[in-house]
């Protein structure tokens, strides 16, 4: 893109600052930094499901849905978001430096995160208020492949010109967007619950940790306990679930989860 060229698509972008057209427009500028085949910008706010803000799609995919409405508990930006301060988390990262050792093995990236079709994720955190973020993930598939260096770069140069303008767009559009009512689970308080009256709170923590992501190594790490002790409580969860793959314990928290909501609308 020339210099005439990516001056007059600032200034688009800029037009559209205060109108709703203005994350699609955005999607539109990135496009000439970096390739991409998918495009989703959410916000994430306290006790509050992600609030969908933009995907390049006219209606959201199936995974999507599943994604908003339960599994987005799952994934590593959401968990960090949760467990970071602002400072460690905001700005532009790849999801592969922020999640567990065993995201790839984990039954939320088999059931879930693949059917994006996803080899690589770029995401960049604005945080728009205390605990309020928004995220802007870009997405590719295999035919693209992972991220050029070039292209990394290029999306770092105009990090910060791109989040001062997504705040100042947030402050005219947030209350288009923001959910009225009851909040929703968070979750702390879903794994926290998940297994409660079966499970002992030290199984619960292995648990949450388990679908998360993260290998027995990397839960003796972050529990300070040997790997051995872990497998031993890993072997005593199946037993108390009633279950034998870690599939069973993924669809038994998506229950929970259903569960939870029921109780909050009733």
């Amino acid at each position: 893109m020339s210099e005439i060229t990516a001056t007059k698509a600032l200034a688009n972008l800029v037009d559209h600052i205060r109108l709703t057209s203005f994350p699609k427009e955005l999607a539109n500028y990135l496009t000439s930094l970096a390739h991409f085949d998918t495009c989703l910008m959410l916000v994430f706010v306290p006790g509050a499901k992600p609030t969908l803000i933009y995907t390049e799609t006219d209606a959201p995919s199936a995974a999507l849905e599943t994604y908003l409405h339960h599994s987005y508990l799952l994934d590593p930006l959401y968990c960090a978001l949760q467990q970071s301060s602002s400072n460690q988390i905001t700005g532009l990262s790849r999801l592969s430096n922020i999640a567990p050792d065993s995201f790839t093995q984990s039954e939320y990236f088999n059931s879930c995160y693949q059917e994006f079709d996803l080899v690589d994720e770029i995401n960049l955190v604005i945080e728009l208020a205390e605990n309020r973020y928004f995220t802007l993930s870009l997405g590719r598939k295999s035919s693209l492949g992972s991220i050029t260096r070039a292209e990394m770069n290029r999306l770092q140069e105009h990090c910060a010109m791109v989040s001062a303008l997504i705040r100042q767009f947030w402050l005219s559009n947030a209350d288009e967007y923001l959910p009225n009512g009851q909040s929703r689970s968070t979750l702390t308080q879903a794994l926290r619950t998940f297994g409660q009256g079966v499970l002992t709170r030290r199984e619960q923590e292995i648990t949450a940790l388990i679908l998360q992501g993260h290998s027995s190594q990397s839960i003796a790490e972050l529990l300070n306990i040997c790997v051995g002790t872990v497998k031993v409580h890993r072997k005593n969860i199946h037993g108390r679930l009633n279950t034998s793959q870690q599939s069973e314990i993924f669809t038994l928290f998506l229950n929970h989860l259903s569960e939870m909501d029921m109780r909050i609308v009733a």
